[in-house]
């Protein structure tokens, strides 16, 4: 008879794991340990050090200091990349298939010659040999997919399948998944989970990254907590109800009290009511496939509504139907009394609607132009008769914007790229204003900017309101959200929850993340379905 098998340690360790980026600490004697067949949830704010602790484990990054062990040995040497694939591998919420590659090609995208397939480096590939075996790959894990299929054919769900069991042939036993369900509807999910599960029984255990807590309770035994780059807790999930979870996720006990503004000025509704006026943005019923399902919200003259929301919430691409970039399936927009035609960026910008995008360097800022003609690109048809543009207009016009949100630049006339991310933003705010409209959309406005120049940004926001317009933050930072007047919170495409002045980190965290319960503070207004 066999001897029993000898207990295992854990399939990864990390130990005092500390790393910084110049001044920036990103983790500070950070640790994880996850057993064989185990799922580890591993949880935290953004900025909690998560995806930095991602890198380190997966070899892309060393730390500064710390150890970290694969089932009792020393992590492989940088850069030893058949070393690290066969320890751990990484699902990360963007897929890395390669489309137009066929699921066959893919398993075994650059080690077509592998004496697995029964070939050298110097013969040439048998596709026939290479089907027949992503077959069996698929089938020994359960995954029922077609290897002859193109990957572009395949749905989300069936990518992530064909990328865990590539990470399984390397011989990787610890999967870590980011974010893994951020795509998938409800029954995708259960049937990931399912899968999930299944592997387990087979020996393999999950690093399972997600900022959907109920998810962290339906699938995981374990979880661990980061904040502000350093470990806080590791606990049974039995052990730690939802309340709790959120407390050591935002270090702030729940029924505290309203935290101090970052920006000043902020118009208090028990102070200073909104008067009985006429809304300047009216939306009902607005619906896009895949994103968000029935949203409405009824905004007025003065007022600033945060739309506050994680990953596959819903609420960036709600932002950016407003600004006419997503043409909705169902439902309205109103700006002033006067509908817009959704699915147009002229139409939205027409009917009054400023948009500052989530990404400036993508979609915010043409780096080599200069400022003038960045803060200006709204407003070409004002710069000159017949449609030209004349430069003493353009100059003058952008002068008065510089002046206005104080960017700090050379000149009007100085590349935008010479400027700082803050003074970038701030010309990015000035191209929206330009227009003057009676709606400003701003999608993660303070996105990779230094503290001073948050406030800033956020007090030009605020000038929008004071001036009698209109404000939308879409944002999942709690410093942004903190100057709106109201939050709707949303989950999976829906409202769930709004919060009036002096609601709590653990409260607007909790309704982000998914959990229901004590920590709502009362139901959504009947309007926002």
């Amino acid at each position: 008879m066999a001897d029993a098998s000898p207990v295992r340690g854990p399939v990864v360790e990390a130990d005092g794991i500390s790393k910084r980026f110049g001044a920036t600490v990103a983790l500070s004697d950070a640790r994880i340990s996850v057993a064989p067949g185990e799922s580890h949830a591993l949880v935290g704010r953004n900025g909690a050090g998560k995806s930095t602790l991602v890198s380190i484990l997966t070899g892309l990054q060393n730390p500064d200091t710390g150890t970290l062990r694969f089932n009792g040995e020393p992590a492989p040497a940088p850069g030893d990349t058949d070393a690290w694939r066969s320890r751990v591998a990484c699902v990360y919420q963007r897929s890395m298939i390669i489309p137009a590659l066929t699921v066959a090609e893919n398993l075994f995208l650059n080690r077509h010659s592998l004496n697995r397939l029964g070939g050298s480096a110097l013969r040439p590939i048998s596709w026939k040999q290479l089907r027949h075996r992503a077959a069996e790959l698929l089938a020994e894990y359960g995954v029922d997919v077609d290897p002859t299929a193109r990957a572009e054919e395949l749905t989300v769900e069936q990518r992530q399948f064909v990328e865990i069991a590539r990470a399984l042939s390397f011989g990787a036993r610890f999967i870590i998944l980011d974010e893994p369900t951020a795509k998938l509807d409800a029954r995708g999910i259960e049937r990931l989970f399912d899968k999930l599960r299944a592997l387990q029984e087979q020996g393999v255990a999950f690093l399972f990254i997600s900022h959907h807590l109920q998810e962290v309770y339906d699938l995981c035994a374990t979880v661990t907590v980061y904040r502000d780059a350093r470990h806080i807790t590791t606990a049974p999930v039995a052990e730690l109800d939802q309340q709790a979870l959120v407390e050591a996720m935002t270090g702030e006990r729940a029924g505290g009290t309203e935290p101090a503004w970052s920006v000043q000025g902020r118009r208090r509704p028990d102070v200073d009511p909104l008067p009985a006026v006429d809304p300047l943005l009216d939306v009902s019923g607005l619906t896009l496939a895949g994103a968000y399902a029935d949203f409405s919200l009824t905004a007025h003259p003065g007022e600033v509504v945060g739309l506050a929301g994680a990953a596959a919430s819903g609420n960036v691409q709600l932002g950016e139907t407003l600004a006419g970039l997503h043409r909705p399936a169902s439902g309205t927009v109103t700006v002033a009394g006067r509908p817009v035609r959704t699915g147009r960026v002229h139409a939205a910008l027409a009917a009054g609607i400023g948009f500052v995008p989530e990404d400036r360097h993508v979609q915010g800022i043409i780096p080599q132009r200069s400022v003038a003609e960045n803060a200006t690109l709204t407003v070409t048809d004002q710069l000159g008769p017949f449609g030209t543009v004349l430069p003493a207009r353009t100059r003058a016009f952008a002068e008065r914007m510089i002046r206005d949100l104080d960017i700090k630049t050379p000149g009007a006339s100085a590349p935008v790229s010479a400027l700082s991310g803050g003074n970038q933003q701030k010309v990015v705010i000035a191209r929206a204003l330009a227009t003057q409209p009676h709606v400003l959309v701003a999608i993660r406005p303070t996105n990779g900017v230094d503290i001073k120049s948050k406030e800033s940004l956020l007090g030009t926001v605020r000038e929008v309101a004071e001036a009698g317009r209109t404000a939308l933050i879409v944002s999942d930072e709690l410093d942004d959200l903190r100057v709106c007047d109201r939050v709707l919170a949303m989950f999976h495409g829906r409202v769930v929850a709004e919060f009036e002045h002096g609601w709590s980190d653990e409260q607007l965290v909790a309704a982000m993340e998914g959990v229901s319960g004590p920590t709502d503070t009362k139901e959504p207004h009947a309007s926002h379905h």
